[in-house]
């Protein structure tokens, strides 16, 4: 492959890590919205939508799955101020990126992470609301941006045991992203 081939090739795989990153906030945001403004869950919570699945409000004061749960503003502050820090990491990363998996599943853990973020600076906690549930069994309450998240690791996950081009390994030069 030519060079310019690359780098248009790793063009389009960062402005398509960047596209799901703002498609995923945006979905994100606009969900929370919707339900917090238009269902009026804070009201209305439970809605069962099957017998094993309800809509509920649930206020994350902590990171996944509730570790971390922080009830003072100090805590809060810390939480932000590790996701900002995360966040510009991962995002140098994402500009670095050359090939599809890293910067769509980048594009993934970035757009949850400024999601929750969000919610964390203006609402004090982040707003989860798909719980899943068997008999006495109970999974924690998530969100979308959980979704993106965990599925952007994944794919992170993914592409560094198998997801490496063949022909790298060929010729002895690892890619860069």
């Amino acid at each position: 492959m030519t060079e310019a081939r690359d780098t248009g090739r790793a063009r389009r795989a960062r402005s398509l890590g960047l596209v799901v990153l703002v498609l995923g906030l945006l979905v994100d945001q606009l969900h929370k919205y919707w339900m917090l403004h238009v269902v009026d869950i804070a009201e209305k919570s439970p809605i069962a939508v099957t017998s094993w699945f309800n809509l509920v409000l649930t206020w994350n004061r902590g990171v996944s799955y509730g570790l971390f749960q922080q009830d003072s503003h100090f805590g809060r502050w810390v939480l932000i101020a590790v996701t900002a820090v995360a966040g510009v990491v991962f995002f140098a990363w994402l500009l670095k990126a050359t090939r599809y998996m890293p910067a769509i599943s980048l594009g993934l853990v970035l757009g949850g992470a400024l999601g929750n973020g969000i919610d964390r600076v203006f609402r004090g906690a982040v707003a989860d609301f798909f719980h899943f549930h068997i008999g006495q069994f109970s999974w924690y309450v998530f969100n979308f941006a959980d979704i993106w998240i965990v599925a952007g690791v994944v794919g992170l996950l993914y592409d560094s045991l198998v997801g490496r081009p063949k022909d790298a390994a060929k010729d002895g030069h690892e890619p860069t992203g």
